[in-house]
């Protein structure tokens, strides 16, 4: 193996363990910053020593192992001058020597480090924007920068949430575990939120040149499945949990032969997992069921059924899908689902009056650096046979989007507007 192979490799295992070794850390450090820390402190010792020894046989419990040590080497540092560290450092000692299987999960009711992680981060303390912020840095492993394109805020804001909510965290003498009745039930709202904006991340990366992150999607529904199993009365989360079911149906039908986008009209129908949409609709009967038929979740889990149910794009029930935005609109408004709204109007009454919800959109604060809006205004264009038009908005949300594939078929997108325009003043 290359140099070059093994830097390869230790990224792709990074990126893959990076989230389980921070929350175990921050469980048994009690500290985000300094688990953060020791999992960097990690990884450099993986770019020194891999490309020398070759990568491990099990390169998770490797890390696991580093980590753990400088951290009792940090620990015992402080435990000179401090008491709760030298505490610390002693548990994670006898932890060590009773489990010394870095890969063997905790013995609780749930088993699960990362869920345990977002239920604490998620503390009635914090608030909802900084424990949001957190988990999806933490868990995902995005900057900051990406957060703050994600919530269309300014970068310096979601810096201080985090800030905030790694001090509440470090500060407060929270206990890292999993809550139970009706502790449980006051976090689970922010949970499955923060469950379902990691789904997101993987199936629309922010940035990077790949437009899906496998890896976040496959763990967020093992999440969304934990959760149905913790809360199994609660119908958002069979809701939730029937969204991202749907919604990764789609996965292999998404990109092409290059990588780039396939739009959702254009997609072969046939590589869609059968076996996903039918528990996905499993799970959306179940959300009704307990009464959800209203949830946020379960109203968005019955518009992607709406397309799981049609065997052509033709025949997608697009006026039941406006209206099911038009319900969610008025549970939790927001410009980007009127944004969608918008779509399913345009397709189900035309682009003209879906430009028009469009183009009140455009004086929205919010959606100013939000690419998907000049995306849509250009399709919306473009059908109207306004080609200039359509040409500047789809080169507009080439230019904000960080997604290098998402970039790729707006440029795309440009280059065909711009050619009908041209086409249309030579005629």
């Amino acid at each position: 193996m290359t140099a070059a192979d093994t830097h390869r490799a230790i990224l792709a295992v990074w990126r893959v363990e990076q989230p389980r070794l921070i929350t175990s850390l921050a469980r048994m450090l009690h500290d985000v910053t300094l688990a953060e820390d020791m999992t960097q402190e990690a990884l450099v010792a993986a770019l020194e020593n891999w490309p020398r020894t070759g990568v491990p046989e099990r390169p998770g419990a490797w890390l696991m192992a580093t980590a753990k040590r400088r951290a009792l080497d940090h620990l015992r540092h402080l435990a000179v001058r401090d008491r709760r560290h030298g505490m610390i450092a002693r548990e994670i000692e006898e932890e060590q020597m009773i489990m010394p299987d870095h890969d063997a999960a905790l013995d609780d009711d749930i088993g699960d480090e990362m869920l345990r992680l977002i239920f604490t981060a998620c503390h009635p303390t914090i608030s909802r924007e900084s424990r949001v912020a957190l988990t999806l840095k933490m868990i995902c492993g995005l900057t900051t920068e990406e957060i703050a394109r994600a919530f269309l805020l300014p970068e310096a804001t979601v810096a201080q949430r985090i800030l905030r909510a790694k001090r509440s965290l470090s500060e407060s003498g929270l206990a890292y575990e999993t809550p139970r009745g009706e502790e449980l039930s006051q976090r689970l709202a922010s949970v499955l939120e923060v469950v379902y904006l990691i789904f997101n991340e993987g199936y629309t990366a922010a940035r990077g040149e790949c437009l899906l992150r496998p890896q976040l999607c496959h763990e967020a529904l093992r999440l969304g499945r934990l959760l149905t199993a913790v809360a199994p009365a609660e119908p958002e989360a069979h809701g939730l949990l029937a969204l991202m079911e749907l919604n990764a149906s789609r996965a292999a039908a998404r990109t092409d032969a290059t990588g780039e986008p396939v739009p959702l009209l254009d997609q072969d129908r046939t590589l869609w997992d059968q076996f996903r949409i039918r528990r996905g609709l499993q799970a959306l009967k179940r959300a009704r069921e307990l009464g959800g038929e209203d949830g946020v979740f379960t109203l968005q889990a019955a518009i992607i059924s709406c397309h799981a149910r049609a065997v052509r794009a033709e025949e997608t029930d697009w006026h039941h899908i406006a209206a099911l935005y038009g319900r969610l609109a008025a549970i939790q408004p927001s410009p980007v689902v009127t944004l969608n709204q918008a779509v399913a109007v345009g397709m189900a009454e035309g682009p003209a009056a879906g430009l028009a919800i469009i183009d009140v959109l455009l004086g929205e604060r919010q959606l100013q650096s939000y690419h998907l809006l000049q995306a849509v205004r250009g399709d919306l264009l473009f059908k109207l046979a306004r080609y200039g038009e359509a040409t500047e908005a789809f080169e507009t949300a080439a230019e904000m989007t960080g997604n290098g594939a998402e970039r790729a078929l707006l440029t795309r997108r440009a280059a065909e507007a711009a050619a009908a325009a041209r086409q249309e003043g030579g005629d």
